[in-house]
């Protein structure tokens, strides 16, 4: 897609963190470094970022942030912000994982941003600006049948004609390994979104010890639709992730032996590593900052320990990114 109308193509995709990354293409056919994209007034775009304080006294900040201990404390900075992460107000950082998916939604000659998240929710970053000068306003919730899109989590959108109508219809894959179908009921300049139709049932992925040698469908699908073999219907592509259980001989008597001493050594270690947690985060968390430090302190002791023990155990999985074609009837 040409999202600033320049003549040369441009990738736009979403984060862990939340915010949304441009690479502009050039005339060399390369694309720029990634910005962090911005709507009209100049903030950067991350839907449901920011910073929080809870009830229990926790920052929660939801986007890209840095971490840095110095002899004055602990401290992260998010958006040119420098916080002190102290025992009273702990600071904490996760993302909002966001998709992107980038159409003319409303028929007016310029790219708006479908954009899902963590929560499972899809929003409209509608653009109002020009098709070589874009301008994006504020989110708003797409409506399936009157009410917010809501999957199980992970949303990731695709935008697409799939019914052949001549009007954009939404595509939504969810951390289950599902993807629903909302057609559009309304027009190419009004969408209105039909109840989600379920295109490709939840997968049955496993986890840990039960997962199994053979390819399976995993989760957190995310989609593109294209028509693969070329006979005029849409397809399927679906990008996932999966566990997969390393093909390898069975241990020998001996070596199932030392594994089994190995992990009995693990065992307290790891105890005292998610007690140590609690230290941190829990009800029963540090209350000043001395006591933070020991606490930090001992877990890279614990870790120290346990890195080597860990190392000498085999994998229970792997993990992989397959892409599954469904090929419409």
């Amino acid at each position: 897609m040409d999202i600033d109308g320049d003549g040369h193509p441009d990738i736009l995709s979403g984060s862990w963190p939340g915010e949304l990354f441009l690479f502009r293409g050039t005339a060399d056919h390369a694309f720029a470094a990634p910005e962090m994209l911005k709507d009209k007034t100049g903030e950067i775009i991350n839907i449901g970022g920011g910073i929080t304080e809870e009830s229990n006294g926790r920052i929660l900040i939801r986007g890209s942030a840095e971490f840095d201990r110095t002899a004055n404390g602990r401290f992260v900075t998010y958006r040119g912000k420098r916080i002190e992460s102290t025992a009273e107000k702990p600071i904490s950082v996760t993302g909002t994982a966001s998709v992107v998916s980038v159409a003319d939604w409303d028929g007016d000659g310029d790219l708006d941003l479908i954009v899902g998240n963590i929560n499972g929710e899809v929003y409209l970053v509608p653009n109002e600006g020009t098709p070589k000068a874009y301008a994006f306003g504020k989110e708003e919730a797409l409506l399936s049948n009157g009410r917010p899109i809501r999957v199980s989590s992970r949303a990731g959108p695709c935008v697409a004609d799939w019914d052949g109508d001549g009007d954009l219809d939404l595509l939504v894959g969810a951390d289950d390994g599902s993807v629903s179908l909302y057609r559009n009921i309304g027009s190419k300049t009004s969408p209105r979104l039909a109840a989600p139709l379920r295109l490709v049932e939840a997968s049955q992925a496993r986890f840990g010890a039960q997962v199994s040698k053979e390819a399976q469908r995993g989760s957190r699908s995310k989609i593109c639709v294209a028509d693969w073999n070329g006979d005029g219907k849409p397809d399927l592509l679906v990008g996932d992730l999966a566990y997969l259980k390393p093909d390898r001989p069975e241990p020998t008597p001996e070596e199932k032996a030392k594994q089994d001493q190995i992990r009995k050594e693990l065992e307290p270690l790891e105890k005292r590593y998610r007690e140590l947690i609690s230290k941190l985060s829990g009800p029963s968390r540090a209350t000043t900052n001395e006591e933070r430090d020991k606490v930090y302190e001992e877990m890279k002791q614990v870790t120290e320990k346990m890195q080597p023990l860990r190392s000498q155990l085999p994998r229970e999985s792997e993990t992989h990114g397959w892409v599954w074609l469904l090929v419409r009837k």
